[in-house]
């Protein structure tokens, strides 16, 4: 079957067979007379096999990353993957920047990703923009609850006994408050890990759970409507609020859901599979907690901190009739200026708190109390500075001397 003939052959056959200029070949097929010169120094040089079509790859790329940087991408997500961890674009960059001295945007390593046969093409899911999304404002204004199943590996391999792992999570900062698994969790269970968490973290002012018997009868049978079980008289003896998701609406706990997800994948990346209830918890379980507050970079808080990070560094929310009504209280994000400071409104008015240019593009968080002001690294967890503002003057200064500061040398 004959091919067709291409709008450079017939520029060929113009100037090779009927002895046409350039100038009247270009005017004749309306391209540009450049491109003649061009494709005929080409067939003079290479005959027939400069008809066939040409990659338009640049032959440079000075912005591509150096190969041992492309290795570094495909060997974190391996290791990562492998200590059943995230392995995504995000979390990978963000052990990049901060372990290896490298800053990679997330669609570059995406790509590379992509293109090394690590990612997996999933089909169109629900767009984000169409949830609803809510988060508490402080640490302990809201404590998420759940508990999913996970079964034990015998010695010799062979699946053993089923087990629940029943967890604690704060809604504000997704701080792991407390991990425990059980052979089936039941109320007094709920109730006594609750009291421990108490104990350690102090009373939030609510909670959110499933509508579990475990956690709440008001969707039981036929004569239990309006009672309560144990751990809903502890919330009410407490005045704590407590929030129950609508049926089949599963997202509305997905920040436990999610957790649960994670901690799952990490166990059964485990070499060694727990083989008791003991194990599983006291082990691998405190094990795991302990990497996900403290060490693992969290894709939904600023800046890709720790959760304990902000839970140790924000005021903590306190159960309703012990809160000062008239207290006004509130969380900003703000990012340092090139002056070294940062703007907070009071009263309709805008102030400027001064920092320092040492910390110019320091992404923090203000705490504010009324007047009483507290500025905090957002990435660190570090308190930059304690103030109680002046209503009455614009900027508020740091009381350092004046005269040009630097940054330390590192």
């Amino acid at each position: 079957m004959p091919q067709p003939t291409s709008k450079a052959r017939l520029v060929l056959t113009a100037l090779f067979v009927d002895h046409q200029t350039p100038a009247e070949v270009a005017a004749r097929y309306g391209v540009h007379r450049a491109w003649v010169y061009k494709l005929k120094a080409r067939y003079e040089a290479e005959g027939e096999t400069a008809l066939e079509p040409r990659s338009r790859r640049p032959k440079t790329s000075p912005t591509a990353l150096a190969p041992e940087v492309v290795d570094l991408i495909v060997r974190l997500r391996k290791e990562l993957a492998d200590a059943g961890l995230d392995a995504g674009p995000e979390t990978i960059g963000w052990h990049l920047e901060h372990h290896h001295g490298h800053w990679v945007s997330r669609s570059t390593i995406s790509r590379h990703l992509t293109a090394a046969g690590l990612v997996i093409p999933e089909p169109k899911k629900r767009p984000k923009s169409s949830y609803i999304r809510f988060e508490a404002s402080m640490p302990n204004e809201t404590w998420q609850s759940d508990f999913t199943h996970f079964q034990l590996t015998r010695p010799d391999g062979r699946p053993g006994a089923d087990t629940e792992i029943l967890s604690w999570l704060d809604d504000c900062t997704r701080y792991a408050l407390h991990v425990t698994a059980h052979a089936r969790v039941t109320t007094p269970i709920v109730l006594t890990t609750f009291r421990e968490t108490l104990a350690r973290h102090g009373i939030p002012a609510s909670t959110l759970t499933d509508n579990g018997m475990v956690y709440t009868v008001r969707l039981a049978g036929h004569g239990r409507q309006g009672g309560m079980n144990s751990f809903e008289a502890e919330l009410s003896r407490r005045h704590i609020v407590q929030k129950n998701s609508r049926p089949g609406h599963p997202t509305t706990c997905g920040k436990a859901e999610r957790f649960q997800q994670k901690m799952k994948k990490w166990l059964r990346a485990q070499p060694v599979q727990p083989s008791t209830i003991a194990e599983a918890s006291q082990a691998l379980l405190d094990l795991f907690v302990d990497e996900y507050n403290h060490r693992r970079p969290h894709r939904s808080l600023p800046h890709r901190a720790s959760p304990a990070t902000l839970y140790d560094s924000m005021p903590k929310a306190l159960p309703g009739p012990t809160t000062d009504p008239e207290t006004h209280e509130r969380v900003r994000h703000d990012r340092v200026d090139k002056a070294g400071s940062v703007t907070l409104r009071h009263n309709s008015r805008l102030h400027h708190i001064g920092i320092g240019r040492t910390h110019a593009g320091t992404c923090v968080i203000l705490l504010v109390q009324d007047l009483q002001i507290r500025v905090v690294d957002a990435a660190t967890g570090e308190l930059l500075r304690e103030l109680i503002l002046d209503p009455n003057r614009d900027y508020q200064p740091t009381g350092a001397p004046k005269g040009p500061t630097r940054r330390p040398p590192k």
